[in-house]
């Protein structure tokens, strides 16, 4: 990845840079369920789709995050089948977009400090379950099926506790060294 965003950095113009950047990582949210779903019982439950997102946002900034973010499920959905548009998909859509905005937004008004990595990764990572809840409460709603408040503990954190630890593992450490590097301007 230092390779590839050392290559990106040669690019002239801050537009160029973050289209290249925000391709590569939509190409990883269609990519990285492959490698995770080879994991049985377990695979799912990574959020491998999370990942790119959430870095993008990080990297790009909350416009570019925030697109990311609302494409990659959707698209995935279209090309591969998986996961299931109707209502998995456009819930994640709504999820995802949130991961993308927050850690974009949170990175722009905090400080950029490596201690600032966390609270702006775990507010956004908050922010997008809630999203998630409300936006399954409304689809669900509207198809005439219910989400409990059983339902959203499950889906946000019990089911999706293995992806929030990888998250909180890979994710500082990802960012601290792409800022370490200098490989990716402030946005």
């Amino acid at each position: 990845m230092a390779f590839l965003c050392s290559e990106v950095r040669e690019l002239t113009g801050s537009a160029t840079r973050k289209l290249v950047l925000a391709a590569l990582f939509l190409a990883l949210g269609l990519l990285m369920p492959f490698l995770t779903g080879q994991i049985p019982g377990v695979g799912s439950k990574l959020l491998p789709m999370h990942l790119p997102v959430l870095i993008c946002g990080f990297v790009c900034g909350w416009p570019t995050g925030l697109v990311v973010g609302l494409i990659t499920p959707v698209l995935r959905s279209l090309i591969f089948g998986m996961p299931p548009l109707f209502p998995t998909a456009v819930v994640m859509s709504f999820e995802l977009a949130a991961y993308g905005f927050a850690t974009g937004w949170l990175r722009r008004v905090l400080p950029k400090t490596n201690a600032a990595v966390y609270p702006t990764l775990i507010l956004s990572m908050l922010l997008g379950r809630v999203v998630w809840g409300a936006a399954s409460l409304l689809v669900l709603g509207f198809a005439g099926r219910g989400f409990t408040w059983k339902a959203f503990m499950a889906g946000a954190f019990v089911n999706a506790l293995p992806g929030i630890i990888l998250q909180l593992v890979v994710i500082p450490v990802v960012i601290i060294a792409i800022d370490r590097a200098k490989l990716i301007d402030d946005v």
